[in-house]
């Protein structure tokens, strides 16, 4: 069990931080702060893919479990539905981060890349969408389809990752119901079981660098409650435009990973 990595410097340490907990004021408004957060550890010399996969879980939960706490506060979701999404969603991610790294990352870049591009313009087109809650369905219906976002997104979170919140808000915007300040902070909480989900199957395999993730994680608590307290002060209108633009962002990173591992090597 490693606490920290060999080749970490104070100057590394201190962008990892900063990146934590601007990825904790991220996920907590819309998700995506994964944007951030994996990049950076990537950075560091001799991390592999798994293990920058498993601290950025670490640090993750505690942010992610902050806002959770400051939206039920403040917002009061509904935790019918959200408890038990949260407990599909920690059994699936779980079942990802089991195969995390037996597929590559680049088999599925490309489709993340064309989703998010249909969900930015989905958004932008619709003004009103998220705006109230006006739920699309009741009873059996409604709890089977939250079932399924929490199964299939999940998955998706325990074997990648990035775009995850962003994912769990849209889907529940646009396939239950609700308006983005309730989906966030049903999101915060099914985000929760993701993060802990991958985190059990990436601890016992060494995954994780627990001193960096704990460290990380402090700024990340910091960086989630501003944000969730941000995003709750200012509601629905504020948090579809910080969507958008997160949206906007995760098209823009991806798709370069997509340029640089798949088309550029067929143009060489």
């Amino acid at each position: 069990m490693e606490a920290l990595p060999e080749g970490l410097t104070g100057t590394t340490l201190a962008l990892l931080l900063a990146a934590a907990f601007a990825a904790g004021w991220i996920d907590a408004v819309v998700g995506g702060g994964g944007l951030l957060q994996l990049p950076a550890l990537l950075l560091v010399p001799g991390m592999s893919p798994v293990q920058a996969l498993g601290t950025n879980k670490l640090s993750s939960v505690f942010g992610t479990t902050t806002s959770a706490v400051t939206y039920a506060r403040r917002v009061h979701p509904d935790l019918r539905t959200a408890l038990p999404m949260a407990g599909v969603a920690l059994v699936s991610s779980a079942a990802g981060a089991s195969v995390a790294s037996l597929l590559p990352a680049a088999v599925f870049k490309p489709v993340i890349v064309v989703a998010l591009v249909g969900i930015g313009v989905f958004t932008l087109l619709r003004p009103q969408l998220g705006e109230v809650t006006a739920l699309r369905h009741t009873g059996r219906r409604h709890h089977g389809t939250a079932l399924a976002i929490a199964a299939g997104i999940g998955f998706y979170d325990g074997i990648l990752g990035p775009g995850t919140g962003s994912f769990l808000v849209f889907a529940m915007v646009s396939l239950l119901g609700y308006d983005f300040l309730n989906a966030s902070a049903k999101a915060k909480i099914v985000n929760v079981a993701t993060n802990v989900g991958a985190l059990l199957v990436f601890a016992p395999q060494g995954a994780v660098f627990w001193g960096l993730g704990l460290l990380m994680g402090a700024t990340n608590v910091l960086g989630g409650y501003l944000g969730s307290r941000t995003a709750t002060a200012r509601g629905s209108r504020f948090i579809r435009v910080a969507f958008l633009v997160v949206v906007s962002v995760l098209v823009v990173r991806v798709g370069a990973d997509v340029w640089t591992e798949n088309v550029r090597p067929l143009l060489d």
